[in-house]
């Protein structure tokens, strides 16, 4: 989506001619609200000349029309319902342009895609890190899809040649049946009188002789082609391996790690379809490499030659073998991960993807996919191939499920939609370890074999961490240890290690990601709400944020040991800072309303110099999930909490105290708040008078 998001900054004639890209062949609107999975499609993989590549067209325009449908099916209220009907009417109007053909939609994307890239890349400074980023990308994107070319030219020659040393075998075959021929015509010349035998033998003997002379030749040269052969089979498959490695090593290591992070509130890890679209094509480049072993192999045992071609084409075989074997079990992922807080006894989701499913033929035979839960301590056995006895540590329900082909995505996925943790068998716990520190994982496991059960294939992969809960109040700790776990993990650890301690800036950055996807708001922690933090957390007066940068924080300091003076510790506080503003602050903290960080003595410093009645909002230091108010003569109320606003909310609460009259700096309260004021009661029309909720001030009501 990089490149819509710059092409809407263009600006002037560059900003024109975007724009004229578009009408009614391909409306803009479509551009937009598609942008993602139009920037997310192989449009260069579809040859425009070659009428045979109609059907990767063909799928690429229903892909966008079910696209254009789904977006329609999901817009909601009154604007939704005219968005709704537009893209609906968009849908038909392509399907109806283009259905016929669909490689004139795959042209004129492509133009467009182009045009913008060209009007982007002129338009914006390479020197700028978002510049070098795309370009990067871009690179990286080139460099892969060349490979790919190169595979396909390296595929062809191949071909080529093998059908070429088929031929010089098969001629060769029909002369050396001609030389057992001639061959059984000497023979029989023994029982022919000696003067017939002297008439016809020199001819036969010359005749043999020429025959003879040209096939020891033509074997040398058979030799030769089959060894040519499996050397360029052998550059084929180095280059194979080397684009394997960086698709699997290098691109779907980080979409793992994306993965992971959005675990954590991070960006989304993007869709698998370009992913998939450079696995398919290492399966089909695969396996047509390896159908053209397979057939030189025959030839050589149709035609068996002394010398070492036998050993290369074994090691060839053993090769392309481990390439595919590493390719299917690499690609069997989870695209939808399992909740990392797992409460027992209920409903919990899973997908599984096989990305080379529909390439291979999977889906012929669809094969079943079981889900087990199992121990940290398993899942180092399991990595390590020792024997685990198909061991789980627990019972889970509904648990299998058939890998199913959709056709108009090409995608060969498992949807586990019902499973349910029935129950748990926890190890012996470590030290001052708790229950909510002990991981575990999901294991998804299936066999399936491809090329008419030529090769056969168990694939496991494992979820992420999964911390079992039995109840919500366990939640809170739980989460503690998924975090931790998800920013910090390194890639390819043995399970589940992580590091006991990380850099304060480190975690300032973890927090603040989780932060802002709890509470669903573009406004993260400042540098003053980090300081705050790091104070509370380190029970430091430090007010310069450099005095942290160097500064460590270990997993106790985290979540084991309480803060000083307390019974809970940093990120139980922190944690219900979060629900507090998630569940009834929100819109206040998206307003810049609250300040939150700030502790009693800074409340009562900044108010100092302020007109009586100025307040200000900060989080409790003495209760979890706590906001109070401080002003200037009166210094802080008592907390409140969700079970207060559940009562009345923060906006009514300050309109009823008749003290509050600006929120700091000096914004008069009704200019911030009364937008979220609840309406008067109406008048009462049945001679009752409806009961009302007011908060009233009393000097006793005041703490921390």
């Amino acid at each position: 989506m990089a490149v819509w998001i710059q092409a809407q900054q263009l600006q002037g004639d560059a900003l024109h001619q975007m724009q004229s890209l578009y009408g009614q062949h391909f409306p803009i609107e479509v551009r937009h609200y598609l942008s993602q999975w139009i920037e997310g499609q192989l449009w260069d993989a579809v040859d425009l000349e070659n009428p045979q590549e109609e059907f990767k067209a063909k799928r690429l325009l229903d892909g966008l029309i079910q696209e254009l449908q789904n977006k329609a099916e999901h817009q909601v209220g009154e604007d939704g319902f005219l968005l709704k009907i537009k893209l609906g009417h968009y849908a038909n109007q392509l399907k109806s342009t283009y259905d016929r053909c669909p490689l004139e939609l795959v042209r004129c994307i492509k133009h467009i895609l182009y045009t913008e890239q060209r009007l982007v890349r002129e338009a914006t400074n390479s020197a700028s890190p978002l510049g070098a980023m795309m370009d990067s990308m871009s690179q990286k994107y080139q460099q892969i899809n060349q490979a790919f070319e190169e595979l396909r030219m390296f595929t062809q020659d191949t071909e080529n040649d093998l059908r070429k040393l088929q031929h010089n075998q098969e001629y060769f075959i029909i002369q050396y049946q001609e030389s057992l021929r001639i061959q059984a015509q000497l023979s029989s010349l023994a029982s022919l009188p000696p003067a017939d035998r002297q008439l016809r033998e020199p001819a036969l003997l010359s005749k043999r002789a020429t025959v003879e002379a040209w096939l020891t030749r033509e074997a040398n040269t058979l030799q030769k082609y089959r060894l040519d052969l499996a050397e360029k089979h052998q550059k084929t498959l180095q280059l194979l391996r080397k684009q394997q490695t960086l698709i699997l090593d290098d691109e779907l290591i980080q979409w793992k790690r994306r993965q992971q992070l959005a675990g954590n509130g991070g960006p989304p890890e993007g869709g698998l379809d370009i992913l998939q679209s450079w696995c398919e094509k290492l399966a089909e480049t695969i396996w047509q490499n390896r159908q053209q072993i397979r057939r030189a192999e025959h030839l050589r045992q149709q035609l068996p030659i002394p010398g070492p071609i036998e050993d290369l084409l074994n090691e060839l075989n053993s090769t392309i073998t481990d390439i595919i074997s590493a390719l299917v079990t690499s690609t069997f992922i989870i695209e939808k991960q399992p909740p990392q807080v797992l409460k027992t006894q209920t409903k919990f989701a899973a997908t599984v993807r096989l990305l080379v499913g529909g390439k291979l033929n999977v889906h012929m035979n669809p094969p079943q996919v079981k889900a087990t839960i199992i121990s940290e301590q398993q899942a180092k056995a399991l990595l390590k191939n020792e024997n685990t006895r198909n061991e789980s540590s627990g019972e889970i329900l509904n648990n299998n499920c058939v890998m199913e082909y959709h056709q108009t995505t090409g995608t060969l996925s498992a949807h586990f939609r019902n499973m349910s943790l029935k129950r748990i068998k926890r190890s012996d716990r470590r030290g001052a370890e708790s229950v909510t520190e002990e991981k575990f994982t999901i294991l998804f496991e299936s066999q399936f074999s491809i090329g008419g059960n030529e090769l056969v294939f168990q694939v496991k992969t494992l979820s992420l961490p999964v911390v079992v809960i039995v109840h919500g109040s366990q939640d809170n700790n739980a989460t503690a240890t998924v975090l931790w776990d998800n920013a910090f993990a390194e890639p390819g650890r043995v399970p589940f290690l992580v590091p006991d301690k990380v850099l304060w800036p480190q975690l300032c950055e973890a927090i603040n990601i989780k932060y802002k996807a709890e509470v669903q708001s573009n406004r993260g922690l400042s540098e003053e709400n980090l300081v705050f933090l790091a104070q509370k957390a380190f029970s430091s007066s430090s007010n310069n944020p450099e005095d942290y940068r160097s500064m460590t924080m270990t997993w106790s300091q985290f979540n084991r040991e309480s803060l000083p003076g307390r019974n809970f510790t940093f990120w139980q506080w922190f944690d219900g800072v979060m629900e507090l503003t998630k569940k009834h602050l929100k819109p206040h903290w998206n307003d810049g309303a609250i300040l939150g960080f700030v502790n009693k003595q800074q409340a009562q410093d900044m108010l100092m110099s302020k007109p009586n009645g100025t307040f200000l909002l900060r989080f409790s230091d003495s209760e979890i999930g706590g906001i109070t108010i401080a002003w200037r003569m009166v210094w802080n109320l008592m907390p409140y909490t969700t079970k207060d606003f559940t009562i009345r909310s923060l906006a009514d609460r300050i309109s009823d105290l008749n003290h509050l009259l600006f929120l700091y700096p000096d914004r008069p309260k009704d200019e911030v708040f009364s937008k979220y004021y609840t309406p008067p009661l109406s008048k009462a029309v049945d001679g009752y008078v409806k009961p009302q909720i007011k908060q009233v001030f009393l000097f006793s009501g005041m703490k921390d």
